[in-house]
């Protein structure tokens, strides 16, 4: 495994327009195809080959046995409630969370690159950003959905159009199997090209995301089976974190009942169960085209979710099951294995250009993991900050982890080696005293590197404590009958 020693350097970051980028467009020789499969609120311990005894994952698994995992990749942080936008935005641009916006118009995106590259780019699915940097990012798009959700069942979808405009939207369902659908149908049209250019196929799925309501054919598959809960299941956040109702908070009633987690963890497993057998028909089209020998297929998520554990829902906080992302790369050339090397999910950006054998343009943060499954340190970090809105600052290193939360003055430390369910809270722990202050310290370290503007302590304090008496849920307009009539 490795282990990361090289310290954080403090740079001035020079805001470069996408007119002013310049990059090297020569692809090497060999350049790969690059399949990139991309889910959308999945834990990253949510797959069998990672550990997970309950979940079938049959197809993610043979991925993951094949390629190079890395098993602390984390999602930097969110500027508000949508996390999937700026991380996605962080993940087009290799830019870290103070340096890019989430609509991605004045910067260029690595599917961008690789199309002045003389790649072939097509994207299907969830793009959370706007519709003239996706006309920028491919040339093909086809079911394509512009936002942040939608019901499953009815998701609007649109076509990119030779001229750059996209069709008017149209209710398709089921998303998964939409998206599959189109990944699959242009490999059948790339395997009947003359194949001049490598491709780079991004398809990005809108599940596990809720509504959690998977199709048909898996809306039982983990019902009535003694879902085991998680392990740091409450039934209510101990303290107030800041947005205690946010969206994905209220899927649910206080106290989070056991049953009612339960059911819906069958729900999210469910849809990620349906995921990984839409994604074996895309890996078999490729295997019918010939193509399996020469594509790089990198499988990754937004970030992760809480689903009952701290008492919580959703990913609007810093704790490890809603801020890291399961990534794993499989191809040519990359080796067997996996490394807890710490890890931005926006390191991909580099990565794929790198294996593309194309040079990444100036001004980024990303840096290219391939040293890692290389046997080199030139990529590793020896800690990571990670950030929600005002709320919520974290900085992690190997074994120790802290928290802040400026609102209310109030601060965690995590020693995840002996608790990485992050149970115990040392801080304020005498024996711990000097951890914590060293961690602080790195903390505002970081804030500086990075260009976070905001506090760790605010002028005005919170109260700890939160009511959940009488809060009133309201489901929002994607949620389908079934789940207003059983969950609301």
């Amino acid at each position: 495994m490795h282990r990361l020693f090289l310290r954080l350097g403090v740079f001035a970051f020079l805001a470069v327009s996408a007119a002013a980028c310049t990059v090297d467009t020569a692809p090497d020789a060999s350049a790969p195809n690059i399949l990139f499969l991309f889910a959308d609120d999945l834990q990253a311990d949510a797959i069998g080959a990672y550990g997970n005894g309950y979940i079938r994952t049959p197809n993610l698994d043979r991925l993951i046995e094949d390629g190079y995992s890395f098993r602390r990749a984390y999602n930097m942080g969110a500027h508000h409630g949508a996390v999937c936008a700026p991380s996605r935005a962080m993940l087009m641009s290799g830019r870290s969370l103070f340096r890019v916006y989430d609509n991605l118009d004045s910067v260029r995106t690595f599917p961008e690159i690789l199309q002045e590259a003389n790649y072939r780019t097509f994207g299907t699915g969830k793009w959370h950003q706007s519709r003239s940097s996706f006309a920028r990012s491919f040339g093909e798009g086809n079911a394509v959905f512009f936002g942040g959700m939608a019901d499953h069942f009815n998701v609007p979808l649109e076509h990119l159009q030779e001229d750059g405009s996209f069709t008017e939207p149209v209710l398709q369902s089921f998303s998964t199997t939409r998206f599959a659908d189109a990944a699959v149908d242009f490999l059948k049209d790339y395997g009947a090209s003359d194949r001049d250019s490598p491709f780079l196929v991004y398809v990005s799925f809108t599940v596990p995301h809720d509504p959690r309501t998977p199709p048909a054919s898996h809306a039982a598959d983990y019902a009535g089976t003694g879902m085991p809960l998680p392990p740091n299941f409450l039934p209510a956040h101990p303290f107030h974190i800041g947005r205690m109702t946010v969206r994905d908070e209220v899927l649910a009633g206080w106290p989070r009942r056991p049953d009612v987690i339960r059911d819906q963890l069958a729900e999210y497993y469910g849809l990620i169960t349906h995921m990984d057998e839409e994604i074996a028909r895309i890996l078999s089209e490729l295997k019918e085209q010939g193509l399996t020998e020469n594509t790089v297929i990198v499988f990754a998520s937004d970030h992760g979710l809480a689903v009952g554990r701290h008492g919580l829902l959703g990913k609007q906080n810093l704790y490890e099951h809603s801020a890291k992302t399961p990534l794993v790369v499989q191809g040519p050339g990359i080796p067997q294995g996996e490394t807890d090397a710490l890890v931005y999910l926006h390191d991909l950006f580099a990565t794929v250009l790198g294996m593309a054998g194309v040079e990444a343009p100036a001004g980024g943060d990303a840096r290219d993991l391939s040293a890692l499954w290389k046997g080199e340190d030139a990529s590793a970090r020896d800690r990571l900050f990670l950030a929600y809105e005002d709320l919520h600052r974290s900085v992690v290193e190997d074994r120790w982890k802290l928290i802040r939360y400026p609102k209310i003055h109030y601060t965690q430390l995590f020693d995840l080696h002996a608790d990485p369910y992050e149970l115990r809270n040392l801080a304020g722990d005498p024996a711990y005293a000097e951890e914590q202050a060293r961690l602080m310290a790195l903390l505002e370290a970081a804030q500086q590197e990075f260009g976070d503007p905001h506090p760790l302590t605010s002028e005005t304090r919170m109260p700890m404590e939160f009511d959940y008496s009488d809060i009133v849920r309201t489901p929002d307009r994607h949620q389908p009958e079934e789940v207003v009539q059983k969950y609301f």
